[in-house]
């Protein structure tokens, strides 16, 4: 307490000031400043104790408080906090710095095996070479990663025919925080191993000839891109065995040869038929025909007329009248259907005529393509292709004259992978041969490493008739089977990896099947056939499909797109974009032979 003597200046202003800091009390009574000095004196109390001892309670007092213990731990525990926090920040640059290191590891990898397997470099390039793609690939901070610590090794092909390509690399981070721990820098490497010579390819090209292919050059420009796919993928055939090619042309039907005429997977049933729209409906004008009398047939009301002779045979031509002398006489032979009547007929021949017997003696024998009308000698029997006990050559045309079409299977065979069987029961697995106008001049090729036939293969074809994409794709999957005739591809060996592939092309939309010229019905079956070929798990396929849309003339293929697997469709809009398209299937082709 600072007391000032009121009797020294009575005017003198007094005012006292208390001060609290916990229960400690400081009072102070002051003066004019300017009477300092004068008979003033000063003492110090605190309550009445001496301020020594007052101090030393409080002190104890403060030390024992616990209400500042929080702001004290939390002081000495932020020093660690926030080094841990510097050191994951650190971290976390570390990690995303090696991710930049392993991603162009594993590229350059991938490009030095394909490189190597491919013969553009040599074993003792490979280091170099890997360096190089390394300085191109990198994406991370520079001077992080130096290109002498990239190294590369080559492992030539072990007992399993499996050769690889080793890439390491490391680099060094400078530290922000854990610099201040002694840690100035964050070391870091990574590895890719490409492996490959065990993974083996079988491609089968399913290729569109059918006649809209001859306009705007697109026959040119895909014979041409199919052969340099063939020699693109002859170069990863590094042994015997490493690829297999097959050539599937199709257009409405696929030719098979002729040398399988007398093969048990062909149906004939359909081939020696009378022509549907007759069988249990003939007319009167029918029944009573002989030699010399008008052609029962009319393309209005049955879709073909009258030839001569089998519409088959050399020098066939149509004709009002049935024959009345010759070799012919009383034969009533259909010509070719034009499928005014029945849409899956269109350009179908049918290979056979009526025989006429006449007279009390006429009969149809066993046959049951048979009518016969009236009685006596006024009895009139027309029989399909012969005398309903020995085939009439004349009548009917042997299988020889086959020019080696066949058409869809029976339903759902059309769909399925199954292996044709020797009996033509109902449904029958087998294939149909059929005669048909636009059948191709080239044939399905089974799988082959002779490149040079391949290629003449794809020389040979020549564009006609109408589009049934399932038919080729059919063809395609049974050329990959190993185990299905008729076109069975070599057994796979057991120590290899093999990845089959399908290049489907077509350059327009559905028109004709077995059954129908409905493209939504055609599509639906081939939808059915593609999912069929993706569902198999057991030897799984990748499907490319390319549509040739000149101009954008047709609508996009909803069955081709869906038909791809993961996408792999592509619609091109002019001849000249046709190599790009194969080669963009030869890039994806590389990527998954060559295994990471």
């Amino acid at each position: 307490m600072l007391t000032r003597n009121p009797a020294v200046n009575p005017a003198a202003t007094v005012f006292r000031k208390t001060l609290r800091f916990s229960t400690v009390q400081f009072t102070c009574h002051s003066m004019a400043w300017g009477e300092i000095g004068q008979n003033t004196d000063f003492g110090i109390v605190m309550s009445g104790l001496p301020l020594v001892s007052r101090l030393g309670r409080q002190l104890a007092r403060f030390a024992a408080a616990k209400q500042g213990n929080i702001a004290v731990i939390f002081a000495i525990a932020l020093v660690p906090v926030l080094g841990f926090v510097g050191a994951a920040l650190d971290y976390s640059r570390a990690v995303h710095a090696r991710t930049s290191l392993q991603s162009a590891l594993d590229s350059a990898a991938l490009m030095v095996s394909k490189d190597l397997t491919n013969g553009i470099i040599s074993e003792s390039e490979v280091e170099a070479k890997a360096k190089s793609y390394f300085s191109g690939l990198y994406t991370g901070r520079p001077g992080l990663v130096s290109t002498a610590d990239i190294h590369a090794t080559y492992t030539p092909k072990d007992s399993n025919g499996i050769s690889n390509v080793v890439v390491t690399g490391s680099g060094a981070m400078p530290t922000d925080f854990m610099k201040i721990a002694g840690f100035p820098t964050l070391g870091y490497n990574g590895s890719s191993t490409a492996a490959w010579g065990n993974t083996r390819m079988r491609v089968a090209m399913v290729l569109d000839n059918t006649g809209s292919m001859a306009q705007n050059g697109k026959m040119t420009a895909m014979q041409a891109a199919a052969k340099d796919m063939i020699t693109t993928l002859s170069n990863y055939n590094k042994q015997t065995g490493d690829v297999y090619i097959s050539i599937i042309p199709f257009s409405k039907d696929v030719n098979v040869g002729t040398t399988n005429v007398n093969a048990s997977w062909i149906n004939w049933t359909e081939w020696e038929a009378e022509p549907p729209i007759l069988v249990n409906n003939k007319s009167s004008a029918f029944n009573s025909a002989i030699g010399g009398s008008n052609c029962p047939f009319s393309y209005s009301t049955h879709g073909f007329v009258c030839m001569d002779r089998p519409a088959t045979l050399s020098g066939a031509n149509t004709t009002s009248k049935i024959p009345s002398t010759g070799t012919y006489a009383g034969y009533i032979c259909p010509s070719r259907d034009n499928g005014s009547k029945i849409s899956g007929k269109s350009g179908i021949y049918y290979n056979g005529c009526y025989t006429t017997a006449t007279g009390a003696s006429a009969s149809c024998g066993s046959s049951t393509s048979c009518t016969c009308t009236g009685s006596g000698s006024g009895k009139i029997c027309h029989l399909w292709r012969g005398d309903g006990t020995t085939a009439t050559a004349a009548a009917a045309p042997g299988h020889n004259t086959w020019t080696g079409c066949v058409n869809d299977r029976d339903q759902d065979y059309d769909t399925k992978n199954s292996a044709p069987g020797s009996g033509s029961g109902s449904p029958s697995s087998q294939f149909y041969a059929e005669q048909w106008s636009g059948c191709l001049p080239a044939t399905v090729f089974p799988m082959s490493n002779q490149w040079q036939t391949l290629k003449d293969q794809i020389t040979s074809m020549s564009p006609s008739g109408n589009t049934n994409q399932a038919i080729g794709l059919a063809w395609g999957w049974q050329s990959l089977s190993t185990t299905n005739p008729p076109i069975a591809a070599p057994a796979k060996a057991s120590n290899y990896v093999y990845k089959d592939y399908i290049v489907l092309l077509s350059d327009g939309l559905n028109t004709q099947n077995r059954w129908s010229t409905s493209q939504s019905a055609i599509d639906a079956r081939q939808a059915i056939l593609c999912d069929n070929i993706k569902a198999d798990k057991a030897n799984p396929i990748t499907i490319f499909t390319i549509q040739v849309n000149i101009n954008n003339a047709d609508a996009k293929s909803q069955v081709l797109e869906k038909c791809a697997t993961d996408g792999n469709f592509q619609m091109i809009t002019s001849s000249s974009q046709t190599s790009d398209a194969f080669k963009n299937i030869l890039t994806q082709i590389s990527k998954l032979r060559v295994a990471k």
